[in-house]
């Protein structure tokens, strides 16, 4: 029983370790509103199409600095610089964001 206690603590102490040293990236890509551009969504949600080659990635964005983005691309495409943390949930890449400006 003490084993499992420990090994629970250890894994707890490694995810805790490992979202202490998770790391911002930068993209560079079309924002654009995935309910009124793509018509991928029932409300409003910004996303950025990120492309590599012939691949097209698009990151769901979430955050208040993308909130406050919003207006700048619903509506209007743009192609905007985006700094934020990825992670992936319900199928989908998402990126919270800690700054996003037009080029």
């Amino acid at each position: 029983m003490k084993k499992s206690i420990q090994l629970l603590a250890t894994l707890a102490a490694l995810g805790i370790a490992s979202t202490a040293f998770a790391k911002d990236v930068t993209f560079s890509g079309e924002g654009k509103c995935a309910k009124c551009a793509l018509k991928k969504a029932d409300k409003c949600q910004n996303v950025v199409e990120v492309k590599d080659g012939d691949k097209v990635t698009t990151y769901y964005l979430k955050g208040a600095a993308s909130d406050k983005f919003h207006k700048e691309i619903c509506g209007e495409t743009k192609k905007v610089d985006v700094t934020g943390e990825v992670s992936e949930a319900d199928g989908k890449k998402w990126l919270t964001v800690s700054s996003i400006k037009a080029k």
